[in-house]
């Protein structure tokens, strides 16, 4: 597969670039407009990232290491992200993950066979006051109940 932005990608990379004074501010924009289009940060798009913006790879590796909302490798058409910080783990956050672990057979950082759902626990994702809740690709879904995923699940097998 060859890596390169669409026309759209490029267009929304020039835009981030205005913003800000160096290309090496523009480069969490540059990966997330990756990740949009290509689902997930490899090397290669590293290698890319690199070319379009003259910023070293090592760098670019760095904050795809540190940042976790960088995709590491090929995420499900749904990536559920499960919160089990403190609030959340407090609130049954453990217990969201193995339900939907046995619900989907999948565990943790794995794709159910038909490429439709990646499961993996996250760090704090900022909504302590609804846990337990998970993000589903760039969604929040709070206040979680075994009802709720189980209607979560259905509508998402559905499309």
């Amino acid at each position: 597969m060859e890596i390169k932005f669409t026309e759209e990608s490029l267009k929304k990379l020039e835009e981030a670039k205005s913003r800000y004074p160096t290309n090496d501010a523009a480069l969490m924009s540059a990966l997330w407009i990756a990740q949009e289009q290509f689902g997930w940060i490899s090397n290669e798009i590293m290698l890319y990232i690199s070319s379009l913006l003259n910023v070293p790879f090592e760098r670019i590796l760095g904050v795809v290491e540190f940042y976790t909302m960088y995709n590491k490798q090929p995420v499900g058409k749904y990536h559920l992200q499960v919160c089990t910080n403190i609030s959340c783990m407090l609130c049954g956050g453990y217990d969201v993950v193995d339900y939907i672990s046995k619900k989907l057979n999948i565990g943790l950082g794995e794709t159910t066979p038909d490429g439709k759902f990646t499961l993996i626990e996250a760090e704090c994702l900022g909504s302590c006051g609804t846990a337990p809740m998970m993000q589903v690709n760039n969604y929040y879904e709070e206040n979680l109940t075994k009802e709720k995923i189980d209607s979560i699940l259905t509508k998402l097998s559905n499309s």
